[in-house]
């Protein structure tokens, strides 16, 4: 490929392991439930904690999100590394056709 880029299935199925990866240990990280109720009332005051348990509600769906998104990614790439080790082998197969069942023909003296 051109600009110094280049892709093999390997690369491909490298990189959408390692989001499989980073996306699991996203998961294993997740907020800690107690942390968010150790701040409810009457340990706090009431708007403390209700402001507390809106941001946990958020940061949790935006943790979900990027898990998912995450997730997401990674079988978009291992579709895309199946897909191009296909093109790779009908192309390879295409030139083995055509190697196989040509004839070299020496060019005619002129």
């Amino acid at each position: 490929m051109s600009d110094g880029f280049s892709a093999t299935p390997e690369s491909i199925d490298g990189s959408a392991n390692l989001l499989v990866e980073i996306a699991g240990l996203l998961q294993e990280g997740r907020l800690d439930g107690k942390l968010g109720t150790a701040a409810r009332a009457p340990r706090s005051h009431p708007d403390v904690a209700g402001k507390v348990d809106q941001f946990s509600r958020f940061a949790q769906d935006q943790h979900q999100d990027l898990v998912l998104l995450l997730t997401a990614l990674s079988t978009a790439l291992k579709t895309t590394g199946s897909n191009y080790t296909k093109v790779d082998q009908e192309t390879r197969d295409g030139f083995t056709t055509f190697l196989d069942n040509s004839q070299y023909v020496a060019a005619k003296d002129r």
